[in-house]
This record gives C-alpha cells, sequence and structure tokens, in this order.
C-alpha cells in the first residue's frame, strides 16, 4: 500500500501548510488610510477651524515630543521635523484666527 500526502484545500486568505509566508517586501494597498482621511475631512467639513486647530495642535505636539526624544527625518512629504513642525504651527495659527473671527461674527 502506498502512502499519499494529503495537502489541504487552499482558503482564500489562509495559509496553506508548509507553504513559505507571504513576502514582506510588496505590502498591499491598505485601504483603510482612506476611510481616515474620510473621516478626518468630515469632521473638519462638520466642525470648521475648530476641528483643523485640534487636529494641528495633535499634530504639533506628536512631532514636538519625537523631535525631542531625537527625530530629525520623518516619512512625512517635507522631510525635515523641523519643517513639519513649521507647517503644523503656521497651520495652526491661522485656523485659530479663522476661529476667533468665526466666534466674534456669532456675537455681531
Amino acid at each position: 500500500m502506498s502512502e499519499t500526502a494529503s495537502t489541504p484545500n487552499a482558503t482564500p486568505g489562509r495559509p496553506t501548510p508548509g507553504t513559505p509566508p507571504p513576502s514582506e517586501a510588496t505590502p498591499a494597498f491598505d485601504p483603510l488610510r482612506l476611510c481616515i482621511y474620510t473621516t478626518v475631512a468630515l469632521i473638519a467639513w462638520l466642525a470648521g477651524p475648530f476641528a483643523v486647530v485640534g487636529f494641528a495642535a495633535l499634530g504639533l505636539a506628536g512631532y514636538w515630543k519625537a523631535h525631542q526624544a531625537g527625530l530629525t527625518r520623518t516619512k512625512c512629504y517635507l522631510r525635515d521635523v523641523r519643517l513639519v513642525l513649521l507647517y503644523l504651527t503656521s497651520i495652526a495659527g491661522v485656523a485659530a484666527f479663522v476661529a476667533a473671527r468665526t466666534i466674534f461674527g456669532w456675537f455681531n
């Protein structure tokens, strides 16, 4: 009697025993980012300049803390952390000005 090796049926999304794991060199596109960007845009649209101030302050705090810990280069388009800090500070300042104008507009 001959022994035959039985191989389990392949199921999409599950690794088959005995096969090498998928390569880490070519990660799949993550559509979760698009959902996150849409949610952030929705919040910014609904809350206006107040949301922009909040997100800019959150980013500024995160990059400031990372800069203090020694980060000098980032994956952000601007690459240099100091440029990112300047960018976020500028955006927060303009958004705070627009938010203040909005608040004062409510009372006039």
